[in-house]
């Protein structure tokens, strides 16, 4: 059997059964888009397919750092740390080929129970719940850049990481000649996001030393964050088993422009096959609905800014001159606006977000790029004028501005009630908690900026 033909705990026993496997690898995403798990021996693993299991919930209580928040509600000491409920998800099978001589398998979970209401891939469902009430579907895509380091974990952590050595020098944008030279590689990436059933439309380089970007081929889209989930996770594995690093900072230099992760939508009726964004007799085929998909997604940007930047880095890439938008702008095959109205067939008509970094967690990324599209769509919000021309010189209303740093977005999200409508009380508090906490962790530190600026002259 394959992995790819489980859809059921009958198909996941099989597969188990089948392959003989003593352990299976189970994981959940956490609110940074963090594959958290485990090795499972069989007999739990087949009990946990129809009951569950606990997973610790400190997952949900901790930062990238494993350091624990001091302003959370949803789980901390005052809790105890208690097992949350984790549901294991059949149809998210995958084979993990280099562990068990090839026979090895990944299942995702979902948190259940109490932790639900946080947990990111539940957020995004109840979104796509949300919009199936309306009568639509989703398509969606996600496509990333990240930079390739000639380094260790360990050579890294003993640079301090500073003066890392990217793989390939200079900026070679689309170049043949680096992908060829490195074809072991990108040929094993490829071979790689096949065989775990996340396969790639385009893998290239872009301008800069050692950037790549990959863009993965399009699925409904709960599927399709799995997807991007699981590419960030096991492309950074593969680099560190070919002794090189991967990173998906939004931002690593201040000699580069930042590292995007542009998300691509559209819908599509519920009961018929026909593009919900798509009118013949319309300017540019843009539809009623994708008008108004493209207002809620412009109003609501500068309040779900956290769930789209979610890191302190985030905000270094929003600036202008550097590929990212300031304001919430959009445009027709517009790439200075942060939403690309993209025109075509049916098919191809869709909304392309491109205010999300690589760093965003792809569940919550989705979530608020869908849902205030939906939103937008059931209050028939009208988007302000498409930008012509260059959206990064041309003014915006105030409230349209995004927010420029991570606490300021924590805020705005904690503030926000189309978002607390969209996500649910628990997830807003929860979430903006752990971004604040982020930013508070962030003041703490003294940089390199601030001590060549003020050690001496001061």
């Amino acid at each position: 059997m394959q992995a790819s033909s489980v859809k059921t705990v009958q198909d996941a026993r099989a597969i188990v059964a089948e392959r003989d496997l003593d352990y299976i690898k189970v994981g959940v995403f956490d609110s940074d888009g963090i594959l958290r798990g485990k090795h499972m021996g069989r007999e739990k693993f087949l009990g946990a397919l129809d009951k569950g299991f606990g997973f610790c919930d400190v997952v949900l209580g901790w930062d990238s750092n494993d350091q624990l928040y001091d302003n959370a509600s949803l789980t901390g000491w005052h809790t105890g740390y208690p097992d949350a409920e984790v549901r294991l998800l059949p149809e998210t099978c995958r084979d993990l080929p280099f562990e068990f001589d090839g026979r090895g398998l990944l299942f995702l979970g979902e948190f259940a129970g109490t932790a639900e209401a946080a947990c990111p891939r539940g957020v995004l469902r109840r979104v796509l719940d949300r919009a199936d009430r309306l009568g639509f579907a989703a398509t969606a895509a996600l496509e990333y850049e990240f930079f390739l380091f000639d380094e260790t974990p360990h050579s890294a952590a003993d640079k301090n990481y500073r003066g890392l050595r990217p793989i390939t020098p200079g900026n070679f944008g689309y170049s043949m000649l680096r992908t060829s030279v490195l074809a072991d590689f990108h040929g094993a990436l490829l071979k790689l996001c096949g065989d775990m059933d996340f396969p790639l439309e385009g893998l290239h380089t872009e301008t800069g030393p050692g950037v790549l970007e990959a863009a993965i081929d399009k699925d409904d889209a709960l599927r399709a964050a799995d997807k991007a989930a699981l590419f960030k996770t096991f492309t950074k594995v593969l680099a560190q088993q070919h002794d090189m690093m991967a990173t998906f900072m939004a931002r690593w230099s201040v000699d580069y422009p930042g590292q995007s992760g542009h998300l691509h939508l559209s819908l599509r009726g519920r009961t018929d096959a026909g593009a919900v964004f798509h009118d013949a007799a319309a300017a540019q085929g843009i539809s009623t609905a994708m008008r108004h998909f493209i207002g809620g997604q412009q109003a609501l940007m500068p309040e779900l800014l956290a769930m789209v930047a979610p890191t302190v880095n985030a905000y270094t890439r929003l600036v202008p001159g550097f590929w990212a938008p300031t304001g919430a702008t959009w445009g027709f095959e517009n790439r200075t606006c942060a939403l690309r109205a993209i025109g075509g067939s049916p098919a191809a008509q869709r909304v392309e977000y491109r205010v999300a970094a690589a760093d965003g967690n792809p569940y919550l990324v989705m979530a608020a790029a869908l849902g205030s599209g939906l939103w937008g769509i059931e209050n028939e919000i009208e988007p302000m004028p498409a930008m012509v021309g260059n959206a990064y010189d041309q003014k915006v209303p105030a409230k349209l501005k995004l927010p420029t740093s991570l606490g300021e977005a924590a805020q705005r999200l904690t503030r926000s009630k189309a978002a607390r409508q969209l996500f649910g009380d628990v997830f807003v508090e929860h979430f903006a908690a752990s971004r604040d906490w982020e930013e508070r962790e962030a003041r703490k530190a003294v940089t390199d900026w601030q001590l060549q600026r003020y050690f001496e002259i001061i």
